[in-house]
């Protein structure tokens, strides 16, 4: 939570913020780096160092089918996935001390990069519609436009609760204690659910009516289940596991694997409704 506490409404592992896991005053946590013997969210720390080279690759072989329909489109969605993962990195490792300015910042731009991340996913089902050509400034223009808007959202939210710049449309929690906020909930939350179930939507539409297959659909199903099982290990397996690790690690590991098997399947997905070249019968060089 992006929350800038006061000293008040922190308790138990919280009450120091030297030493303070991620998060306000949670069941568990894993301590900061080297307090107490802590090596920081080390299993997540791998899962997001491994995830960046895999997704580099996805990003190459991706550029490389030039013919392929939306390949610009999806190649801006793998970048800006790439771009979370050494947010995620940082903010979730337990590497820099809870409250401070550089946390609070770091956590602002990744919560601004998740919600251009999901902009991008549903800018892909419509550019898969081919209601604009893709690649070309009328595809690309609005992509990127609302890339920015959705960044930019996404941090000035996060700043303005944690911080209270305004207070006018974040807003800090009140009463303090509550460490809550309905405008994160829905950019966190909400908005990836919506956005992610708008894309399976169109995409099971195009594959089953305008296309008329059976088999991308395997892989369409089989990512978003990924998707869905990182989330639950997100809210449901962190706490579990921390318990039963001592503090050593949690879920957010298995929550990075899944999201990024989500990913992998998710370009074997477009792969397999998209040519690789142009027919040299049809384009002659």
């Amino acid at each position: 939570m992006l929350q800038r506490a006061s000293p008040t409404t922190l308790t138990g592992v919280s009450a120091s913020p030297a030493s303070a896991p991620v998060g306000v005053n949670p069941v568990c946590g894993i301590p900061r780096l080297n307090h107490d013997g802590s090596i920081g969210n080390v299993a997540n720390i791998a899962a997001c160092g491994v995830s960046f080279f895999f997704v580099a690759f996805l990003i190459f072989m991706c550029d490389r089918r030039k013919a392929a329909v939306g390949r610009v489109e999806l190649r801006s969605f793998l970048t800006l996935y790439l771009i979370t993962l050494p947010l995620q990195l940082i903010t979730n490792g337990a590497l820099l001390e809870q409250g401070s300015t550089a946390l609070v910042v770091l956590t602002a731009i990744h919560v601004g990069a998740v919600v251009a991340l999901f902009w991008a996913l549903l800018a892909n089902a419509i550019v898969a519609t081919q209601i604009v050509e893709d690649g070309t400034w009328a595809s690309m223009a609005p992509f990127y436009i609302f890339s920015v808007i959705c960044f930019a959202i996404g941090i000035y939210f996060s700043l303005d609760t944690a911080l209270g710049i305004s207070g006018v449309i974040g807003g800090v929690s009140s009463p303090p204690d509550a460490l809550r906020s309905i405008s994160l909930f829905v950019l966190t939350s909400i908005w990836p659910g919506v956005t992610a179930i708008a894309y399976f939507v169109i995409m099971t539409y195009i594959v089953l009516r305008v296309l008329n297959e059976t088999r991308p659909m395997w892989y369409y199903t089989l990512s978003a289940v990924l998707f869905v099982l990182s989330q639950l290990a997100w809210f449901l397996l962190g706490r579990v596991i921390c318990k039963g690790s001592n503090g050593k690690v949690d879920g957010s590991f298995i929550a990075t694997i899944f999201e990024t098997a989500a990913v992998g399947v998710l370009y074997l997905a477009w792969k397999s409704i998209t040519e690789d070249s142009w027919d040299d019968d049809y384009y002659p060089s």
